[in-house]
């Protein structure tokens, strides 16, 4: 079954702050770099440019959230009706390219830094419990743990979108990675989850990050669980990945057969085969 290892909330949090005050100042320094905004980027359908855009209202966003004074008018933003999970985010990815355009692109980079200062700042010295509303997933229960660990997944992933594109150097570490997936996968594999895929579906995965955390998803008829240090049980599939692999994986960022094929994940248990069913059934935009 392996070692079931228990981790400390309010360690992982600050060093997950730690984290993203550095990939933060990574980012901008990236951004100010990019020698063409309209150059293709690890995105297909944006350029550089629209990527830094995206971030930008990212950054908004998830200041947002923690800052009464840097408040949005979430109806002027979020798509109308309900909407799926892929839907919501879709639409909401697309509004977020428009929202600095033109001249305003030039300022990207200063506003990303102001905005991670304010988001880290005011959050400061807050429980990683503490409950935080993020409108555009719906009633999803987010905590301010989550919210950190998504901020620094968009940093990190979209950085490499926007390196690719630029042709400059960018990298993701495993330990950063591990915390992006120990503080904001539980919560996101549960809001992403295909109800459609899912409806009949019954999976035990047991999910080692190595060095990382440890996750226990069950999957039962368009339903899903996600334990961090869930006691001993019998999985149907036990999957093994390096964080960072992992991470780009999720992103569809590395096709799974690279990452297997590398030695950076791996799949066994009684029913090794099911692991490409993780990806299928978590839903992504």
């Amino acid at each position: 079954m392996g070692t079931v290892t228990t981790f400390d909330p309010v360690t992982e949090h600050e060093r997950t702050r730690a984290a993203l005050a550095a990939a933060a100042s990574r980012l901008v320094a990236l951004l100010r770099a990019v020698p063409d905004q309209d150059a293709r980027s690890g995105v297909p359908e944006w350029t550089v440019g629209d990527v830094g855009a995206h971030l930008a209202a990212v950054y908004l966003a998830y200041t947002a959230l923690v800052s009464p004074d840097d408040a949005v008018e979430w109806e002027d933003v979020l798509p109308s009706g309900e909407g799926t999970f892929v839907e919501r985010i879709t639409a909401m990815n697309s509004r977020s390219v428009t929202l600095f355009g033109g001249e305003e692109r030039a300022k990207v980079p200063d506003f990303v830094a102001e905005r991670g200062e304010t988001f880290l700042r005011v959050t400061e010295g807050l429980p990683p419990d503490t409950p935080v509303s993020a409108p555009w997933y719906g009633e999803v229960p987010f905590t301010l743990a989550t919210v950190t660990g998504l901020l620094l997944s968009e940093t990190l992933v979209h950085g490499l979108d926007v390196a690719r594109g630029a042709r400059l150097p960018w990298s993701i570490g495993d330990d950063e990675a591990g915390l992006v997936l120990g503080q904001s996968m539980p919560t996101m594999m549960a809001a992403a989850l295909d109800p459609v895929k899912s409806r009949g579906v019954r999976i035990a995965f047991d999910l080692a990050v190595k060095g990382g955390p440890r996750l226990a998803v069950v999957v039962d008829d368009a339903t899903v669980t996600v334990t961090r240090d869930a006691p001993p049980r019998a999985y149907d599939c036990r999957i093994v990945a390096a964080p960072a692999t992992f991470l780009l994986v999720s992103f569809r960022r590395t096709p799974i057969w690279k990452a297997v094929a590398s030695g950076r994940m791996r799949a066994g248990g009684r029913k090794p085969w099911l692991a490409v069913r993780l990806g299928q059934l978590v839903a992504g935009p």
